[in-house]
């Protein structure tokens, strides 16, 4: 009797089309951050959304651990071209967390622990595309990676995703993040090769 199934040609090998235009493929995860990873104990982690007329909605670690989470399955593609395939998550939905809040505000600005910030419209962080992630691959989310918890937008490139993540001001106007100050792409569209301002 064979152990294989008839058929069966072992795990599909990404192709070019799986990529963004100049993305290379790795299976490492490679570690890249401006600075120092901040150490944030769980019993003073806070997740706090603040409303552009100061309304805030907060969570705790376990608050945020007893909310409905999703096991995204996705494609991350980092602004220094390496591309990581079928990555493994667990967290909690961004519409989820802003159900209850009331706000006509088109833009985010993401705050993480350590002074961090990154910009993204309202409506990137809706509709089943973004996260507030704690575990990867099946463990805790390793700090160097992020944890406690980071956001994750994977249709954009992973700046974007912002590490430690501490809240969320929801904005009228849009307001550039860090690295967007810096001369990235305000949007960071992979798949456009947005990776600098003018791209």
């Amino acid at each position: 009797m064979s152990i294989v199934t008839r058929g069966f040609r072992g795990r599909r090998e990404p192709t070019a089309a799986d990529l963004p235009p100049g993305q290379y493929l790795t299976r490492d995860f490679p570690v890249l951050q401006a600075g120092p990873t901040p150490s944030v104990r769980l019993d003073d982690w806070r997740f706090t959304i603040r409303t552009e007329a100061g309304a805030e909605q907060a969570w705790t670690w376990p608050q945020l651990l007893g909310l409905p989470s999703e096991k995204p399955t996705v494609d991350i593609h980092c602004v220094t071209k390496w591309s990581k395939l079928a990555t493994s998550w667990q967290g909690v939905s961004l519409d989820t967390l802003l159900a209850a809040v009331d706000t006509a505000a088109d833009y985010a600005l993401v705050r993480s622990y350590g002074g961090y910030t990154t910009n993204l419209p309202l409506e990137d962080l809706l509709d089943g595309k973004a996260w507030v992630v704690y575990r990867y691959e099946g463990e805790d989310l390793p700090s160097a990676h992020g944890g406690p918890a980071r956001l994750l937008v994977p249709h954009l490139y992973f700046w974007k995703s912002a590490k430690w993540v501490t809240g969320i001001d929801l904005r009228t106007e849009d307001e550039p993040g860090f690295w967007e100050t810096l001369g990235y792409h305000n949007y960071g569209d992979p798949w456009r090769e947005q990776r600098y301002t003018g791209d």
